[in-house]
């Protein structure tokens, strides 16, 4: 119960310090300044300048006697008198703000749309979430065509705990404005997401992990700092909000590209309801012009003459011949084939290989202990049959690989040692990428069978990471 008055005050705008104070003080009242501060742990002066905003809030009463003793309401009293005060305060802005409304010209009502006509940007920092989701609610009433939030990992938590942002928010949705929220899944927070209109679309990423909200083409809010504690009330949160519609345009086209590649909602769940990695998977299957390959393949350069020729049917026919000839020749079913046309299959095997490295990291990334992590790894890798893998300290902490199909020079062989190389990629990535300080790096091993190249994991400075044994 204590606990919950303390969070209440201090949304009152209450230091911790003279919430404490109330505290103490109203269980023990007639103390004297220095046996507070020792209660409290810190000095006289904080002490009685706490005692003193207190006083003047009509909390904390002292005595005339030398040392002055002081004395509080009790907590129950004092949010009573801080919620009148409050209301009192409340009712002489609205009754201000009334009268001089009474006296606003049209040419005065207009003044927000002309300041907006202007084509100069304009900046703004924003302090402490309330203000920040209260310029949200703002945005959310005047958006006309587009609203987009990105809510990184814990920003749906801290929108639901802003009722009137939320509510916001579904109301633009439920008027025909298109909401957009690009965020980054965490299991604890799964459930907020169905307090969303079901008109708004969700999408997840791991490339995103950045907050902030943009209004059609006209208005930006990009978090500048956000409190370590997700749970905590923000008043360490800093945003800038900009008003520019160019900026504005540059950033959806910055988010658009992200929602292309990001996963909806529905299917990113299954990470914590399914414990699997459903996103659909996207391969690069090469590079180059493959119109220019297709040409050559086929044994014509494609281009057109820059005169009009006379029709040659013979020359026609033979030209088809020619080009059919080539095509039947690419149906033989060589893997080879395939390359000819820029069709890259030693990294889409590898981008394959990834994704089940990553699938593997995640479906063990309840083990803390980075050894056991390697060792679930290793028996899992040596149950498939793909081969062997060691780890040594020598010179560098390193992760060495062997193959049980290691690579070939055929040209027409599948490349499948690029998709057993790339779930070892994918798996250590995964796992110790997280800090942003570690790389990994592979170089060649032996080059026998048990010992084909190895995983180097260390940290920029450069030294070997310290795994946890």
């Amino acid at each position: 119960m204590t606990e919950m008055w303390e969070e209440l005050l201090l949304e009152a705008g209450l230091n911790e310090r003279e919430v404490r104070s109330i505290l103490i003080l109203g269980s023990r009242p007639k103390m004297k300044a220095s046996e507070l501060a020792k209660e409290l742990k810190t000095t006289r002066l904080d002490a009685y300048n706490s005692l003193s905003r207190l006083q003047e809030m009509g909390i904390v009463t002292a005595t005339a006697d030398r040392p002055m003793l002081f004395s509080s309401l009790r907590v129950n009293e004092a949010m009573e008198h801080i919620i009148q005060s409050r209301k009192q305060q409340l009712d002489r802005l609205v009754g201000g703000f009334e009268d001089l409304s009474k006296g606003i010209t049209g040419n005065d009502a207009s003044y927000e749309k002309q300041r907006r006509d202007i084509d100069d940007p304009r900046f703004a920092v924003l302090k402490e979430r309330t203000h920040i989701y209260n310029r949200l609610q703002k945005m959310a009433n005047d958006s006309e065509e587009r609203l987009i939030l990105l809510l990184g990992q814990f920003g749906i938590l801290h929108l639901c705990r802003n009722p009137n942002s939320l509510e916001a928010v579904n109301t633009a949705a439920v008027r025909g404005v298109v909401v957009q929220i690009i965020t980054h899944l965490d299991g604890r927070t799964l459930r907020f997401f169905d307090q969303l209109d079901e008109s708004i679309e969700v999408r997840h990423s791991d490339e995103l992990d950045s907050l902030g909200f943009v209004q059609d083409q006209s208005e930006v809010i990009q978090y500048l700092n956000i409190e370590d504690n997700p749970v905590g009330r923000g008043k360490e949160d800093a945003a800038l909000i900009i008003e520019s519609s160019p900026f504005s345009q540059a950033h959806l086209h910055l988010i658009d590209a992200i929602w292309e590649a990001a996963v909806p909602l529905k299917t990113a769940r299954a990470r914590f309801t399914e414990n699997q990695i459903n996103d659909p998977l996207r391969l690069t299957i090469g590079e180059g012009s493959f119109l220019k390959n297709v040409s050559v393949a086929l044994g014509f350069d494609g281009e057109l003459p820059e005169e009009d020729t006379p029709f040659d049917p013979d020359a026609f026919f033979a030209a088809g011949k020619e080009v059919n000839e080539a095509r039947k020749r690419l149906t033989e079913g060589k893997l080879s084939n395939l390359k000819v046309l820029g069709i890259d299959l030693n990294r889409m095997l590898r981008q394959i290989g990834n994704r089940v490295g990553r699938e593997i990291a995640f479906s063990l990334r309840s083990i803390e202990n980075d050894i056991e992590f390697l060792d679930e790894m290793m028996d899992w890798w040596e149950h498939a049959g793909l081969g062997m893998l060691q780890y040594d300290v020598d010179p560098q902490f390193h992760v060495i690989v062997g193959l049980n199909h290691p690579p070939v020079a055929d040209p027409d062989a599948l490349p499948m040692w690029e998709m057993d190389d790339g779930i070892i990629e994918g798996a250590l990535s995964t796992r110790f990428t997280k800090d942003a300080n570690v790389v990994i790096q592979r170089t060649e091993g032996k080059g026998e069978p048990d010992n084909l190249w190895h995983y180097t994991i260390h940290r920029h400075e450069p030294k070997a990471i310290e795994l946890v044994d």
